[in-house]
């Protein structure tokens, strides 16, 4: 598979980075965008997963 991507909040710029996850969320590390549940929302500031964008 291709490289780790980020996506950071466009509330609080929060950074989700494919290569760390989210383990307090209980996302592993190497877990993929697009395999996280639409329902997730940032640990930080709990914007839903529509408000995060790829970083170029």
């Amino acid at each position: 598979m291709s490289e780790y991507r980020k996506y950071h909040c466009m509330e609080c710029e929060h950074i989700y980075d494919e290569a760390k996850g989210d383990p307090d969320s209980g996302i592993a590390p190497g877990t993929r965008w697009e395999d996280i549940s639409d329902d997730w929302v940032c640990p930080i500031c709990g914007a839903p997963k529509s408000f995060f964008k790829l970083l170029a």
